[in-house]
């Protein structure tokens, strides 16, 4: 699996955790209000314990009926501000944080749509929607939680222990003892923590990375029979988080025992000191009241330090999504009026992971509202070319340009703008079919405009025999309709798009040859007066272009047009003749009284 950023190793945890706290700072105000709540609960525990001194002395051992009468009413208060801090707290403390993880979770989203196409080559999308969904969660306890604790328990502990040496300063030494050896066991932990935490999102990310590629793929394990290889594969992963996640507890429950057991210990030393000392019932179960309710808060403390790292490890994954390389845009100029005169001149293309170059010194030229047509054996850079020209990629050498402007000089906004394309690995949404069509439109969808589109790609046909027509959902990656259905609704979102450079690679390739008869039609009206590159695999689909450029080894081997390159021995009549020898897969059966899909 491709490594995440949480498998990253995290040189500046303080730097990050920081950095995630300045992202707590625009709700200040909300936080400020939680603390007013802390101090509120934590001055009420505080109270409490010293009540219990008079409580004692006073009402159980004097019998003081005017102590006795007024102390109800004012525990009933005292209960009464704690539960309302509590809640300010725990209220205010929640809405920060869900609105700190909203923030990065948005910024996260928004960086990776303008990913350059490079990262999605490399990185599972698996791992990506992992980062999304768990890996921001991780740092809910650390942002808000960690601060909340920090400063709820030390405010707590420092009021308790401070009652403690106000009750007896000698005793209170002996308690004070395992602070430095509770620090010890918070430092031997950290790193070993922080260690497990990144392994432990790792873990997440491949498991999200194994469902998503068998669930999707779900229809190949049936007919490949590959149910015991995803078992396994999944087992796999599965288990291995599993361990992460039991280590995670292990030093969790570990430091705790070891922090419980000290203040267990401490606890145990000031009582037989006690019991020496000549002191009031009330005093002694206020001090035992104190050490017991410190307790709580130590432990507290003693595991903040765990809920740190794992958000600086969830941080670390969150803020290299952040940082990373956008898709370059270093262009200004904007297209106005575009002829559409594409030209490519000696490009040269090879892709980061391999080592032999794609395209090789490629030079032809689109002229405005011609067709260019490529055709080649798989591999030979025919969808590499219309990669380039819409700039998912930048050429090794060479220029492109449109109507003489070269291509980094534009603006991405405004290059894509102006071009339109079909791909076979056709993109659906999990929305309506019309939703589909004018993907990407701002604002109000133009009806007359969407209806002229779906009928020329045919798309009416299918559409009308459903019960909620054009506003039928697709289901996910169009998974409700058939393979020539999604490739009809592509073709439609390219016509709703009108723009004047149009790309069409392998745009016809799901349908059948009746189909495929109407939607060149289509395509034959679509193309006039716009400049359009189309690549293709059958041969009869670009009798028509202007140009045929037949790639081999990423180089042009011939150009011409159809009946030029069929007049002359090569590739071209090659592919010809053997694709007239070879029955087409796509015809439908001659019997066959079925509607085409």
């Amino acid at each position: 699996m491709p490594s995440s950023p949480a498998s990253a190793p995290i040189t500046d945890g303080a730097r990050l955790y920081r950095r995630l706290l300045g992202h707590v700072w625009p709700y200040k105000w909300v936080f400020a209000l939680a603390i007013l709540g802390m101090l509120t609960a934590a001055a009420g525990d505080g109270i409490i314990v010293a009540m219990l001194k008079p409580i004692i002395d006073q009402g159980f051992v004097d019998r003081d009926a005017a102590f006795i009468k007024w102390v109800p009413l004012f525990l009933l208060a005292l209960g009464l501000a704690r539960a309302v801090g509590n809640f300010i707290d725990t209220y205010c403390m929640s809405w920060v944080a869900r609105r700190v993880i909203q923030d990065l979770r948005q910024a996260m989203f928004e960086r990776l749509l303008r990913a350059p196409a490079e990262f999605y080559d490399r990185t599972a999308s698996g791992d990506l929607v992992s980062r999304l969904t768990h890996d921001v969660e991780q740092i809910a306890d650390a942002s808000t939680g960690a601060c909340r604790v920090l400063f709820r328990d030390s405010v707590k502990s420092a009021i308790l222990l401070g009652w403690m040496f106000y009750l007896s300063w000698k005793l209170s030494l002996l308690f004070v003892v395992i602070i430095p050896l509770a620090a010890l066991i918070f430092k031997m932990t950290v790193m070993r923590f922080r260690e497990i935490s990144a392994r432990f999102l790792e873990s997440i990310g491949e498991i999200t990375h194994i469902a998503k590629e068998a669930l999707l793929g779900h229809r190949a394990v049936k007919i490949f029979g590959a149910y015991e290889q995803q078992r396994r594969e999944f087992l796999r992963a599965n288990n291995y988080h599993r361990q992460q996640t039991m280590k995670r507890a292990t030093v969790t429950a570990a430091s705790v025992l070891l922090t419980v057991f000290l203040a267990g210990a401490g606890v145990a030393g000031v009582i037989w000191a006690a019991l020496g000392q000549d002191i009031t019932p009330g005093v002694f179960s206020s001090y035992i009241a104190a050490m017991i309710m410190m307790t709580k808060p130590v432990r507290n403390l003693s595991e903040v330090n765990l809920s740190i790292q794992t958000g600086v490890v969830g941080a670390n994954s969150i803020f290299r999504t952040i940082d990373m390389e956008q898709e370059k845009d270093l262009g200004t100029a904007e297209l106005k009026n575009v002829r559409g005169d594409v030209r490519f001149d000696d490009v040269s293309f090879r892709y980061a992971r391999e080592g032999m170059p794609v395209l090789r010194d490629v030079s032809f030229e689109i002229k405005a509202g011609a067709t260019v047509a490529l055709v080649g054996a798989s591999g030979s850079g025919k969808s590499t070319i219309a990669s380039l020209l819409l700039r998912f990629y930048s050429p090794l050498k060479g220029a492109i340009s449109i109507d003489g402007m070269p291509l980094e000089s534009l603006t991405l906004e405004s290059l894509r703008a102006h071009t339109a394309i079909v791909t076979q690995e056709i993109i659906l949404f999990d929305d309506s079919i019309r939703n589909n069509i004018a993907y990407g439109e701002e604002g109000e969808i133009d009806a007359e405009k969407l209806k002229k589109a779906a009928e020329a790609a045919r798309v009416n046909e299918f559409a009308g025999t459903m019960p909620n027509g054009l506003d039928t959902l697709v289901g996910e990656q169009g998974v409700r309709l058939s393979g020539g259905q999604r490739q009809r609704i592509a073709i439609a979102r390219a016509l709703y798009k009108d723009a004047p450079i149009l790309i069409m690679d392998e745009a016809t390739s799901s349908l059948d040859s009746d189909s495929e008869r109407h939607i060149q039609a289509a395509i034959a009206r679509l193309v006039k007066n716009r400049t359009s590159l189309i690549i293709a695999h059958r041969l009869s689909t670009i009798e028509s272009a202007d140009v045929i450029l037949v790639l081999e080894n990423g180089r042009i081997a011939q150009r011409g047009s159809h009946a030029e390159l069929l007049a002359q021995p090569g590739i071209y009549a090659n592919l010809q003749a053997a694709q007239h020898a070879a029955p087409d897969e796509h015809a439908a059966p001659a019997k066959s009284g079925a509607a085409p899909v």
